[in-house]
C-alpha cells in the first residue's frame, strides 16, 4: 500500500468536515469523495485543530479522523526552519501565519499541489517555490 501523501490538509477543512454546523461543512464532506488519501499536515495545524474546537465532546471525533488514515502528520524539524521563516518573511503583508507557512513548506518539501482548505484567500496567493499555484479543494463557494 503506497502511504505517500496526495496533498494537503489544512486547519479550517479538518473542523469544517467534523462540524455538521459549520457553512463549510456540506461542501468539505463533499470535496472528501473526490480527494485521494493521505492528505498531510503538520504539528502545527493539529494544534491550531484542537485549540479551535468547537467544544470538548468533539475530541473522539477528532481523533477517530485523526486516525482513520486520512490524514499523516508530518515532521517539520529544526533544518526546516530557516525555509519557513523565509515564506513567513516573503509573506508578511498577508500576514502568513506558521501553521500556514508548514503547510507550504511541505507543498515544496513533499512536491505536493493540492490543498484541502476553505481559506481560499491565503491559498490563492501562496505560491510553491515562489511560482506554482495551489490546486485548492473545495472550489470557493
Amino acid at each position: 500500500m503506497d502511504t505517500r501523501p496526495r496533498g494537503l490538509i489544512d486547519t479550517g477543512a479538518i473542523l469544517a468536515f467534523l462540524n455538521r454546523n459549520d457553512r463549510w461543512h456540506k461542501v468539505c464532506r463533499e470535496a472528501m469523495t473526490t480527494l485521494s488519501f493521505p492528505l498531510a499536515t503538520s504539528a502545527a495545524i493539529l494544534a491550531e485543530v484542537f485549540h479551535l474546537l468547537p467544544s470538548s465532546r468533539d475530541l473522539p471525533r477528532i481523533w477517530t479522523f485523526l486516525r482513520s488514515g486520512a490524514v499523516t502528520v508530518l515532521p517539520i524539524t529544526d533544518d526546516d526552519l530557516p525555509d519557513i521563516e523565509a515564506l513567513m518573511e516573503r509573506y508578511r503583508d498577508r500576514p502568513m501565519d506558521f501553521a500556514d507557512a508548514t503547510l507550504v513548506h511541505l507543498a515544496r518539501r513533499e512536491a505536493l499541489t493540492t490543498v484541502f482548505t476553505v481559506d481560499h484567500d491565503d491559498f490563492e496567493t501562496y505560491r510553491i517555490e515562489g511560482k506554482q499555484r495551489f490546486r485548492i479543494v473545495p472550489d470557493r463557494s
